[in-house]
């Protein structure tokens, strides 16, 4: 074969598997597995993989007190109507902590604020009706003195024009670091219709009067200063050209009853990037104006407001404990299954026979594959279960077998039939029992025990039970009220009867999408109580249908 396979190509492979017996190498797979377990398992509970979760859906509202001297501004005092801005974004409030004043401007001409690009010289330099991005109105077409070194270009707009471009230092309004803020957050999580707020149940008035957060990190009321302190900014600095400070709250619920948790974690984060190139308008800033009439003519005073922008800015989940030790061994066997077979549906090989098979000497089943070579005596069982009883049945039989006795004889305790003294010299290999006949077919090949013994058809239940002509006519009579049969129609009609009445004695309700196989014995023994007269038997293959109220 070698010199005939040259490159192995007509040679297979296959792994070996060594059982070693060692207690050293037992312990160390042992160890491994446990080990292994052990890694899982703290995975699990650090990732938190048995709970299930949801994501926060949430509202925010604020309240900003406090009040504050304008100085250098004809000492006005801002209150938190001129200091909250003209509006609020959602989930955000916004502080003004510095201001460029305009005041007493009204229509009229003047000159544009001196740029590179607005310079002139003569009228020819500026041309009427012009304007640009940077104009603060329209060119009228007249080159005028900005001042006695400068000449610009003069414009139509509110005059005089806002002439001053970088903001005050230090910022104007710096004691708003003492002002506060109140934060109302309301979060729900639709999964488990589970509703929360900031403010505690416990939190009251008197409560919110007096709460620090240096003492309670769950208080709702913030101070400014504290919020961009804990941002690792300096609000002096910061309040000049302003910026933006993010709000985070974080909800990490736990909703177990034994770990029940659901409580807000405050942080706080500079949001704008502060170290950009300084011609990219740093800070943040914005322009509104107050307007009256004097004299008749329409006047109103320009702000230029840098401030501090909060975002209030919500994440969360929530953890509910699974439901996955339903399928574990933390319930007892019969919960186990009992859920086992709601949720899983066992679907059968088209191209396999499940046989069951019970032996008088053992008291559960077995299920065995089909075999067209083994005989089926022989064939290891794939799964055992246990014999579930047939009540509706019982109940049936007893009552059919009680009038029979009584009319015939006295009731008497039944006696063992002893087996044939001269027992079967054809006994196959496979036959336990002496009673068994040779079978052709492996899934005839069947006793009716395991193990060495007396046959059960010697058994007077056996005879009660599978082979009394009364009982069975009653069976017959009881599915069939008008059935006529007689002859060998009737000795048929018994015959599978008495196969039926087998099955259901020793099978109970058998396994779904099995075939209960009655043993060879058995079999023969029915065939001579009700034989065929031309000796031909064409098999029997029951069909276990169990009604909706459970009835024979």
């Amino acid at each position: 074969m070698p010199n005939c396979d040259p490159f192995g190509l007509c040679q297979y492979q296959t792994n070996k598997l060594v059982r070693i017996h060692s207690v050293r190498l037992g312990c160390l797979k042992w160890s491994l597995n446990g080990a292994i377990l052990v890694f899982i398992c703290i995975v699990m509970l650090w990732n938190r993989e048995y709970q299930e979760f949801d994501l926060v859906v949430s509202s925010v509202t604020t309240k900003v007190k406090g009040v504050a001297r304008l100085s250098g501004v004809e000492d006005m005092v801002w209150d938190v109507v001129d200091y909250s801005g003209p509006s609020q974004d959602r989930n955000s409030f916004f502080v003004v902590t510095n201001v460029i004043v305009t005041k007493n401007q009204t229509q009229g001409k003047c000159p544009e604020v001196p740029h590179k690009d607005k310079l002139c010289r003569t009228d020819k330099d500026c041309e009427k009706g012009a304007w640009d991005q940077q104009s603060h109105g329209i060119q009228t077409g007249s080159c005028v003195k900005f001042d006695v070194m400068k000449k610009t270009c003069e414009v139509s707009a509110w005059c005089p024009i806002e002439a001053s471009t970088s903001p005050p230092r230090p910022a104007l309004l710096s004691a708003a670091e003492n002002f506060t803020v109140l934060i109302k957050n309301n979060i729900r999580f639709p999964a488990f219709s589970f509703i929360r707020r900031n403010l505690l149940p416990h939190m009251n008035d008197a409560y919110l009067r007096s709460c620090q957060r240096a003492s309670d990190p769950l208080c709702p009321i913030f101070r400014l200063g504290d919020m961009v302190r804990e941002a690792g900014e300096t609000f002096s600095n910061m309040a000049v050209e302003g910026g933006v400070i993010g709000i985070l709250i974080e909800w990490d619920c736990n909703l177990d009853r034994l770990m029940h948790r659901c409580r807000p974690k405050y942080s706080f984060r500079r949001l704008d990037e502060k170290e950009s190139n300084r011609t990219l308008y740093p800070g943040l800033n914005f322009r509104y104006a107050k307007y009256n009439i004097v004299n008749g003519v329409e006047e109103r005073t320009l702000y230029k407001a840098f401030g501090i922008r909060f975002d209030v800015m919500v994440f969360g989940q929530t953890t509910v404990f699974l439901d996955w030790l339903i399928e574990t061994s933390c319930y007892s066997a019969e919960v186990g299954q009992s859920y086992s077979e709601r949720k899983v549906e066992s679907v059968q090989d088209s191209q396999q026979c499940i046989l069951c098979v019970s032996y008088v000497d053992e008291k559960k089943l077995r299920l065995v594959k089909r075999s067209l070579k083994k005989s089926l005596q022989d064939i290891k069982p794939v799964s055992v279960q246990p014999r579930k009883e047939d009540a509706a049945h019982q109940r049936v039989v007893l009552c059919l077998l009680q009038p029979d006795v009584g009319a015939h004889h006295d009731p008497q305790p039944p006696h063992y039939h002893k087996p044939d003294p001269n027992p079967n010299p054809r006994r196959p290999a496979w036959c336990k029992c002496d009673c068994c006949a040779p079978a052709s077919l492996p899934h005839e090949q069947l006793c009716c025990r395991w193990r060495d013994g007396a046959c059960i058809t010697s058994s007077s239940l056996f005879q009660q039970l599978v082979l009394h002509r009364s009982l069975l006519e009653a069976i017959l009579l009881y599915q069939d009220p008008l059935s006529s049969a007689a002859g060998v129609v009737q000795t048929t009609a018994l015959r599978h009867c008495a196969y039926r009445q087998y099955i259901n004695w020793r099978f109970g309700l058998p396994a779904n999408n099995a075939n209960p196989v009655i043993p060879s014995c058995c079999v023969w023994r029915i065939r001579k109580e009700y034989p065929s007269p031309d000796g031909q038997y064409r098999g029997f293959t029951p069909t276990m249908k169990e009604s909706a109220n459970g009835d024979l």
